[in-house]
């Protein structure tokens, strides 16, 4: 592809993203495997200009709109265009002349510059992407409520949390302990050409030092490892399950946790992955067969308040609840979630939330324990709900401290768990 054919098909992802308001990972790998022709080279760049987009957009757009305002005075688009010229002028590098040169309008290129877009660009050129004048929730890359919610929460560390947050994660493994250990692992994957470190909290995790095709290892087809953040996998660790519990996984989707669990049961027991997607649970086949995990039973549910729960009630040692929730700890790995996301949602999710937590609490028997989880550094869908649900059930007491993960404080997605034992 040329340069200009690259930066057509970031345009094209980038406004796909917009529209449709769906994960970008998903949009782009849907987009390349219509494509087949490009090469994988040309998808590494094309991919690294809608995330560097992605991870940049306010700043993007502050400067776009400066430099307008200061020259063109025309109003700047949110779109997929406007981003692509911003982000090459300032943080790629390119001076105007290239920029023109790429957006030729020939075959396989952009559209060539209109007269105020030429202008911009040669505003941006060689600027740096941050400037004193940037309110945090620019310089930081996040929405004015969320820059909000992050002062509120992290106080006097909001700044390094924000900054972090919008940093690249790192690939994280874990383990699988049905199959080996983590040194065993270790070992095999440096063989396989990998160099992977443990990690500091999973007493089961290994980071990845530098990216690789860790699909085609021989590692990863054997299920000797899986790709699991250290969060999640703390998260798992915290349920404690042990050989011969039964154990419902209430929200597992894709298995990760799930697979995790199992490890630490040793096969020995039985575990219900339970969620409302068949497609989700259908995906986990493959990871359960890979991993050697044989004592998982998978349920598909109507709903939070399926017949099946009140059936099952007071049966399990264990449930996880990994609720549906509004992912601002992953922010780093999905940098367009922020974009997506309204304030609004967060009071409908945590209603949410509430309804699924009351209503898995009555798998919990007594002496069992009830374990709560998201993905999100939001207090209204982690503290409050813990505090809501021991206020409502008197039966339930906090088991050991809750776990709070952040990227800045521990170099991990932001997590929240709690324990609760059924007295």
């Amino acid at each position: 592809m040329t340069p200009g054919g690259r930066i057509a098909a970031a345009i094209e992802i980038l406004d796909l993203v917009h529209a449709q308001k769906a994960p970008a990972d998903r949009l782009a790998n849907d987009y390349f495997r219509a494509r087949r022709f490009i090469g994988s080279k040309d998808r590494t760049a094309v991919s690294a200009l809608v995330y560097g987009v992605l991870r940049r957009r306010a700043q993007l757009e502050w400067w776009a709109a400066r430099v307008r305002e200061g020259s063109a005075r025309v109003p700047f688009e949110a779109n997929g265009r406007s981003w692509a010229i911003a982000h090459l002028a300032i943080v790629d590098g390119w001076n105007a002349d290239r920029i023109a040169h790429a957006f030729s309008g020939e075959r396989y290129d952009p559209p060539p510059l209109k007269a105020h877009e030429l202008a911009a660009a040669g505003a941006m050129a060689g600027r740096s992407i941050d400037h004193p004048d940037q309110p945090d929730w620019v310089r930081f890359n996040l929405p004015p409520w969320a820059a909000e919610k992050f002062a509120a929460k992290y106080a006097d560390a909001a700044r390094a949390e924000m900054a972090a947050m919008g940093g690249e994660a790192p690939l994280d493994l874990r383990a699988n302990l049905l199959k080996t250990t983590r040194e065993d692992a270790r070992r095999a994957l440096k063989e396989a050409g990998i160099d992977a470190a443990p990690t500091r909290l999973s007493p089961w995790g290994l980071r990845v030092a530098e990216r690789a095709n860790l699909m085609a290892s021989a590692p990863y087809k054997a299920g000797l490892v899986e790709v699991q953040d250290e969060g999640s996998q703390m998260v798992a660790l915290m349920v404690d399950a042990a050989p011969g519990m039964r154990v419902c996984d209430f929200c597992a989707g894709a298995g990760g946790k799930t697979l995790a669990i199992a490890a630490t049961m040793a096969n020995k027991g039985h575990i219900v992955a339970c969620d409302t997607s068949t497609k989700r649970l259908e995906g986990a086949t493959t990871r359960l067969r890979r991993a050697g995990a044989h004592n998982v039973e998978r349920r598909a549910l109507a709903g939070e308040r399926d017949p099946w729960v009140k059936k099952h009630k007071a049966s399990f040692d264990r449930v996880l609840v990994d609720a549906p929730c509004t992912g601002t700890g992953t922010w780093r790995r999905n940098p367009d979630a922020r974009w997506t996301l309204a304030k609004t949602e967060i009071a409908e999710l945590a209603a949410k939330q509430a309804r699924i937590l009351e209503s898995a609490a009555r798998l919990v028997k007594p002496g069992g324990r009830l374990i709560y989880a998201t993905c999100s550094i939001l207090p209204e869908e982690n503290e409050a709900q813990a505090e809501a649900f021991l206020a409502a059930h008197a039966d339930f007491g906090r088991h050991g401290e809750p776990l709070s993960l952040s990227p800045a404080k521990d170099g991990t997605d932001g997590f929240y768990a709690v324990a609760f034992e059924r007295r």
